[in-house]
């Protein structure tokens, strides 16, 4: 019996395009140090307001955008689970990509970005900065001094949810998963700006996210099915 030879992981590469794109984005914002301000600027309305933010449409948008990375795992769950009492499902997740799934999200958006990251950067957010009406001074992404004590701009959380979706993404098909993986970056950054037409992030918040989102999920993946086993299940997701 051959047995086929597995390809490289991409960790590596992945982790040399984030860090390449993350030194490019300081550089950027290091040079430019009111990108962020006047891009938060362009969803100021001519009262001062972040008028997005008041509208039915914007909060229904944002609910819709923070309830898709959790509808997407839910039905991954269901799918397996309907699999094992025998519907005839041709293609579930297993339980190690329920496992990674799971894993990646919560270390992701969940331990890194929002408890340790924005509890402690301190970073206020566009609506509190005294160039919008906020009372509190404006710091670059990279200043960790600011007044902002918990819940702060940096990064966006809701944002690595949605950029979270290159996980399931991950396991699409192999004809299918590079626009998958583009179309759950696609949504990170609309679910991003949307965020900031709220005036709840900058668009820094919302690179970063993004690009330690991706990272720690390759990283899952990489812990995870590092000793995929040379055979698996014919209906068994594993990418």
């Amino acid at each position: 019996m051959s047995v086929t030879q597995l390809k490289p992981h991409p960790l590596r590469s992945v982790s040399v395009a984030v860090v390449a794109l993350a030194l490019l984005f300081w550089l950027v914002f290091y040079l430019f140090p009111n990108l962020d301000l006047a891009v938060a600027s362009l969803f100021v309305d001519d009262k001062g307001r972040f008028f997005i933010a008041d509208t039915a449409a914007g909060a229904m948008a944002r609910s819709i955008a923070g309830a898709v990375p959790f509808v997407i795992a839910g039905v991954m769950v269901v799918a397996h689970l309907a699999q094992r009492i025998g519907w005839p499902i041709c293609r579930a997740p297993s339980v190690r990509s329920l496992v990674y799934l799971a894993l990646s999200l919560a270390l992701s958006s969940g331990l890194v970005v929002n408890f340790i990251m924005k509890d402690h950067l301190h970073r206020p957010r566009p609506v509190q900065v005294t160039e919008f009406g906020g009372p509190r001074e404006y710091r670059q992404f990279y200043q960790w001094d600011g007044t902002c004590p918990r819940n702060c701009s940096f990064p966006s959380g809701e944002a690595s949810a949605s950029f979270w979706l290159v996980a399931p993404a991950s396991l699409a098909p192999p004809p299918y998963r590079p626009v998958a993986m583009a179309g759950a970056i696609v949504f990170g950054m609309l679910t991003g700006l949307l965020r900031m037409s709220f005036g709840g992030h900058f668009l820094s918040d919302v690179l970063f996210a993004g690009l330690i989102t991706i990272w720690l999920v390759a990283f899952t993946h990489w812990l995870i099915f590092r000793r995929k086993p040379l055979k698996s299940s014919a209906v068994a997701v594993d990418p």
